[in-house]
């Protein structure tokens, strides 16, 4: 019988190779991760808040939304989702019932920070964390609830301390590694990282498989370089989203200003590509040939 996704995603996580996450927001965007190879793909709390809503990420969305769009993307592609949970949407009660939710939408894995709520953007200013012990209690509801139900299910505990009022590298470690061993979360999520050499001594000090967000100066480490330094996931969470808003705006504004030409140029261009052209009904289920299969098929003629 084949693995479970949840099971499968443990593997990858202990998996010596680096895994290379490419994160967004979107099913299509997933899809199209999976058919180049990706093992895995993040379902970021701040493209979903930029690209659904228009919201900036500062914690508006619910739970039940986030859940929502975890299953959207889950069921689109068999890869393993890493959904971003946020701070779990209250105290230990609201973690529990989080992760039993995200488990029913079809999620492999979740990250819970430890930030205060309402939270603010992980990389940004401002940030302010719950102490340890609290943080502490709400990983162990989580992985309490993932063992009720799946106890593959991947329990990310996410530290934001770099950064956040009194906040340092040497800190945000030690509450690493007492997510690790005192609430047992499968895997722990070190934010903010400013330098290689810091990746690798929290990579060495930590009791499990750690996922490294650099947020330093550029250049930022290559893939070799995280491997090298111990990490076990290589996360890009805006790497299917960010990437096309530039050639959008200067579309609109070309379109704008000269109408249909700028519009048979842009798709001369994508028909040049290396990889070729590509079309949203390249990565959708149910395509136009599809649908009109099925109607042929199925629905009686008037």
């Amino acid at each position: 019988m084949a693995d479970r996704v949840t099971t499968r995603f443990q593997k990858l996580l202990k998996d010596p190779e680096l895994l290379v996450m490419p994160g967004g927001f979107s099913p299509l965007m997933a899809r199209m991760a999976e058919s180049i190879g990706f093992r895995s793909f993040h379902m970021a709390g701040s493209q979903i808040s930029a690209y659904v809503y228009g919201y900036s990420d500062v914690g508006l969305l619910t739970r039940d939304e986030m859940a929502r769009n975890a299953h959207n993307i889950a069921s689109a592609c068999d890869i393993p989702i890493f959904a971003d949970a946020d701070t779990g949407y209250g105290n230990a009660l609201n973690v529990y019932h989080t992760v039993q939710e995200y488990i029913w939408a079809g999620a492999a894995g979740l990250h819970i920070e430890d930030q205060e709520s309402p939270k603010t953007s992980g990389t940004g200013e401002g940030k302010r964390c719950i102490s340890m012990a609290e943080a502490v209690g709400k990983y162990k509801a989580a992985v309490e609830a993932k063992n009720e139900m799946d106890p593959d299910f991947v329990i990310c505990a996410r530290c934001d301390l770099i950064g956040a009022e009194g906040g340092s590298f040497e800190a945000a470690v030690e509450r690493c590694i007492a997510y690790a061993e005192d609430a047992k979360v499968d895997a722990v999520w070190i934010n903010n990282i400013k330098n290689v050499d810091d990746i690798a001594e929290a990579c060495r000090q930590i009791p499990a498989p750690v996922i490294p967000l650099y947020s330093g100066s550029a250049p930022q480490p290559s893939l070799e370089q995280l491997h090298q330094a111990g990490a076990a996931v290589g996360i890009f969470p805006s790497l299917t989203s960010a990437p096309g808003l530039q050639p959008t705006w200067d579309m609109l504004h070309d379109f704008k200003e000269r109408g249909v030409e700028a519009l048979l140029e842009r798709r001369a261009t994508d028909r040049a590509s290396k990889w070729g052209p590509v079309r949203s009904d390249d990565f959708t289920y149910v395509s136009h040939e599809t649908a009109k299969a099925i109607e042929e098929a199925f629905i009686p003629k008037q």
